[in-house]
């Protein structure tokens, strides 16, 4: 993390962007608040004012610090819906779709999870490289051990970032060493959220694995703790790969379907969020939209692992929240930007094409909103937590070319979308704190 020396109010000086709400299909311009040459006002952490430059550095005295950004865009900080940090180090593993891809790569990984102190370097490096890729917030796995979930609730916690992470739940259908059982998963996940729920910028998120690897008892008690602790997260995947539904159907032959298992459980609700939801029917989507659970939109994943397409608009038109997530390590990448440009690929084979303007909204406030934070992050209206990036669209050769053909903002902010990756982030703020800046040494810090 970077260091630097504490300033109570600062001021930065550029390209300010963000969404105030959902752009749509038609794109509405009323959506996407631009100030070519603008000021973010950031004080004790959080947002005192953003406008024109013209408008607002007369009102600054000079005890405010100014950041001169001009010629970079400013954006609220990035935020991930679903990501695995203990699979960081199976990232780009070849060659299979997902059920073998557990079976080789991913439980073997995990199984290592027990050491704290693996646990707490792997921690270490996964959050600052979210940072360095503009990511500030996440919903997060740990394994099915409690001190992989500490382990990451606890480096966050030192970053002051705003994170959720749980322990997996699983007792069966996985190696003897990695399951716990419907009680001590119960026991251990209750002590997880008494000890970090609520934590300064800290949430817990309720995390069974997938439902094959739960039992109908494990998944009754996964249900009592979220009926238990409302405000908790309920996070988990559905609908994932055709092989998966099978085997899902096969081991819960009374459900309807694959997001039936979790409703009769009492696991739909709103602060649950399911990754993937690629092999959906629209009585599923209606059944989401009505108890306010949320879906994690993973293209880079759902490409590597030949899961299939998202379908983007069917979820939106339904009525369902979607919040963007890369997914290592079955994704390919930290960068929201990279996530973003597959995510637009995703869509244009569909049929659907998402503006510059919802593809920013689908790497910030749209995973604000899926995480039911678009009060406090995702945005830069006063008051919210002071979670910004700073993007480069010189950051290469390439970038800068095309960055100086480009005719506006749009045009500008879709080829970084586009083109862009961890190079385009010069600076990740967290609460008003810098920590990460491009080229800086890291270290302890911030």
């Amino acid at each position: 993390m970077t260091e630097q020396t504490e300033v109570r109010r600062r001021a930065f000086r550029g390209c300010i962007v963000y969404c105030r709400h959902d752009p749509g299909e038609g794109n509405d311009p009323e959506a996407l608040e631009v100030h070519e040459d603008g000021v973010l006002v950031v004080a004790d952490g959080r947002v005192e004012a953003e406008g024109p430059a013209a408008q607002l550095l007369p009102t600054l005295g000079p005890e405010t610090e100014i950041s001169d950004q001009r010629g970079r865009l400013i954006i609220p900080g990035m935020v991930d819906c679903h990501i695995h940090f203990a699979q960081t180090d199976i990232i780009a593993s070849y060659g299979e779709q997902l059920l073998t891809w557990l079976e080789r790569y991913t439980f073997p990984v995990e199984g290592r999870f027990g050491d704290a102190e693996l646990a707490s370097e792997t921690a270490e490096f996964f959050l600052d490289e979210l940072l360095r890729n503009g990511t500030t917030s996440a919903l997060v796995l740990g394994t099915v051990h409690a001190v992989s979930a500490e382990a990451v609730l606890d480096a966050a916690h030192r970053r002051g970032m705003r994170l959720s992470a749980g322990k997996v739940l699983m007792d069966r259908n996985a190696p003897d060493y990695l399951r716990d059982t419907a009680e001590t998963g119960y026991r251990d996940s209750r002590a997880l959220i008494e000890r970090w729920h609520g934590v300064d910028r800290l949430a817990y998120a309720i995390t069974p694995r997938f439902a094959p690897t739960s039992s109908d008892e494990q998944l009754r008690r996964v249900g009592e703790l979220a009926r238990a602790y409302p405000d908790t997260y309920v996070h988990t995947h559905v609908a994932e790969n055709p092989a998966e539904v099978a085997w899902v159907s096969e081991l819960f032959p009374w459900s309807r379907s694959y997001l039936d298992v979790y409703d009769r459980f009492g696991m739909l609700r709103e602060r649950s969020v399911y990754a993937h939801c690629i092999h959906l029917d629209d009585g599923d989507r209606r059944r989401m939209a009505e108890t306010g659970a949320v879906m994690g939109f993973c293209p880079t994943s759902n490409l590597f692992l030949g899961s299939g397409l998202f379908d983007y608009a069917a979820a939106r038109d339904a009525g369902v929240g979607v919040g963007l997530a890369t997914d290592v390590g079955g994704g390919t990448s930290f960068s929201m930007l990279r996530t973003a440009a597959e995510a637009y690929k995703v869509a244009q084979l569909q049929g659907t094409s998402l503006s510059a303007a919802r593809l920013l909204y689908l790497v910030t406030l749209a995973g604000a909103e899926a995480l039911s934070v678009a009060d406090r992050i995702g945005g830069f209206r006063p008051g919210r937590e002071a979670d910004l990036v700073v993007l480069d669209p010189a950051a290469t050769p390439l970038l800068a070319r095309r960055s100086a053909a480009a005719g506006d903002i749009t045009e500008r902010l879709f080829a970084l979308l586009t083109l862009g990756d961890d190079r385009c982030i010069a600076e990740t703020w967290v609460a008003g704190r810098c920590l990460h800046r491009r080229g800086a040494d890291s270290g302890a810090g911030g």
